[in-house]
């Protein structure tokens, strides 16, 4: 199966092709004007095209890696972080590390703002797994901190997805660590 990188090698090498192959002809200044014009025109719609069929690809190659029936996604969210400031989480599953992750300042923004990120992607046969999410950081009072999740599951023929929430409870003081199943 011709990968996306040539297949769009193809098509721009099509283009290019066509562009060259065109005969000479007797042209006035105007006429010249219009055909590049024309021609850039068709070179911007070719464009477009490879970037929709670059899409289109990748959509398709997704949905091959990983079908619905065996998938399984990790996300993981925040709110205020008052109490805790992540630097990085391990992800294992079934007593194997998937993903190892470390935070940039600009990611811990991000989720502070209500963003969701995508932890993990992967395939998981159905039957009982044991999903371990380690979260390190700094706690309350600046303390290193480290703390874990754990969360027993069932994986059916349909997709899974979890999300990993690290919530502030005012009540304690303290940051307390959520899984949510969808």
């Amino acid at each position: 199966m011709p990968t996306r990188i040539t297949i769009c090698a193809i098509l721009l090498w099509l283009a290019q092709s066509l562009a060259i192959a065109q005969p000479p002809q007797a042209v006035t200044p105007e006429a010249e004007g219009q055909a590049a014009k024309s021609l850039d025109e068709q070179v911007q719609d070719l464009k477009q095209q490879v970037i929709e069929l670059n899409r289109d690809l990748f959509i398709l190659e997704e949905e091959l890696l990983f079908p619905a029936n065996t998938q399984l996604a990790v996300f993981v969210s925040m709110n205020v972080g008052e109490f805790f400031q992540l630097d990085a989480v391990q992800l294992k599953l079934d007593d194997q590390v998937v993903t190892n992750y470390l935070y940039t300042d600009k990611q811990i923004d991000a989720l502070h703002r209500g963003g969701v990120q995508r932890l993990y992607l992967g395939n998981m046969k159905t039957g009982q797994h044991e999903l371990v999410a380690v979260f390190t950081g700094r706690g309350p009072r600046g303390r290193e901190y480290k703390r874990g999740a754990t969360l027993l599951f069932d994986k059916t023929s349909q997709a899974k997805k979890v999300e990993l929430k690290i919530v502030d409870s005012t009540a304690t003081a303290q940051p307390e660590f959520l899984v949510k199943q969808w």
